[in-house]
């Protein structure tokens, strides 16, 4: 009761996120019982007709739905690669530019992508990428005479483009944690290896790298719960018909059962079956950081 005395202020400035956790996260998954349903948005949940396992049964048999789990398999493990390698490699080379300010400059450029929307840079994508003169497209021809390629308009080259594009404006936000690791590196490793003789080359190899690795591990493993988000913002603002065969994730699979399609039902239970998948790789990629990076967030 007295620890409750000190700190019930505390308690009373949680309550609105509380609130607002319990309204827009907990109450809605009382929705969950339409992927057991036909459900008919005139009927509601109450007199929908209860249809069991069927709707899961139809996850797995329709092959638009199993071509859509591999493409967001394909998509989401280049990305979590990628999203990975860039940001350890680009973290270490900035730890190598001795001029401060062009340092914080570069720092600050690569950080801007992330804090813009797929909205503004869908559409600057769709009109860079264009294949009828757009500004890509006009250097590849004219330096290289390389013909118009369909960035957004051919299924390998779509996937191409998602991924770069996602790595290319998050890789900068992704550097922060691997700079932050390298703050905590002793300088007096460095020192002694200077004294013995070793290039810059060799300190970053025997010590820069070895240091990184366990966060890169943790980094790694967190990212296992994410393997189902192929990023919905992303793949919707910048998809079409002609890319639809792999380009299609399943977060803009749902989207357009539920929306377009009216088919409710079975679109919660694809989100249901994607929703636990998820749960259960997060446990296992906690359990994974914390056996081979003793990193645990309790």
């Amino acid at each position: 009761m007295r620890y409750l005395r000190r700190t019930w202020p505390f308690h009373l400035m949680l309550l609105p996120a509380l609130a607002l956790l319990i309204v827009f996260n907990y109450v809605p998954m009382g929705g969950i019982v339409m992927a057991f349903q036909d459900y008919k948005p005139w009927l509601h949940i109450s007199g929908s007709e209860w249809i069991g396992l069927d709707n899961f049964r139809a996850l797995f048999e329709r092959e638009d739905s199993l071509q859509v789990i591999w493409n967001t398999l394909v998509i989401s493990v280049f990305k979590i690669v990628f999203n990975l390698l860039t940001p350890f490699v680009f973290a270490i080379l900035l730890n190598e530019v001795r001029v401060r300010f062009l340092g914080r400059t570069i720092q600050t450029l690569v950080y801007l992508p992330h804090f813009l929307s797929w909205v503004i840079l869908g559409g600057i994508l769709v009109e860079f990428l264009s294949s009828d003169g757009g500004f890509v497209n006009r250097v590849l021809h004219e330096l290289f005479g390389i013909p118009p390629i369909f960035f957004l308009g051919e299924g390998d080259w779509f996937r191409f483009t998602v991924i770069v594009s996602e790595v290319w404006k998050e890789f900068g936000y992704g550097t922060i944690v691997f700079l932050a690791a390298l703050a905590n590196i002793n300088p007096s490793l460095y020192e002694a290896a200077e004294m013995d003789g070793a290039s810059r080359w060799k300190q970053t190899l025997h010590i820069t790298v070895p240091s990184l690795i366990p966060m890169a591990i943790v980094v790694g493993t967190l990212s296992l719960g994410n393997i189902l988000n192929a990023g919905f913002d992303q793949i919707f603002n910048l998809y079409n018909s002609l890319v639809m065969d792999k380009g299609d994730i399943i977060d803009t699979f749902v989207y357009r059962t539920a929306i377009n399609d009216g088919q409710f039902g079975f679109a919660t239970a694809v989100g249901l079956f994607k929703s636990v998948i998820s749960m259960i790789l997060i446990v296992i990629s906690y359990r994974l950081a914390y056996k081979l990076a003793n990193y645990r967030v309790f």
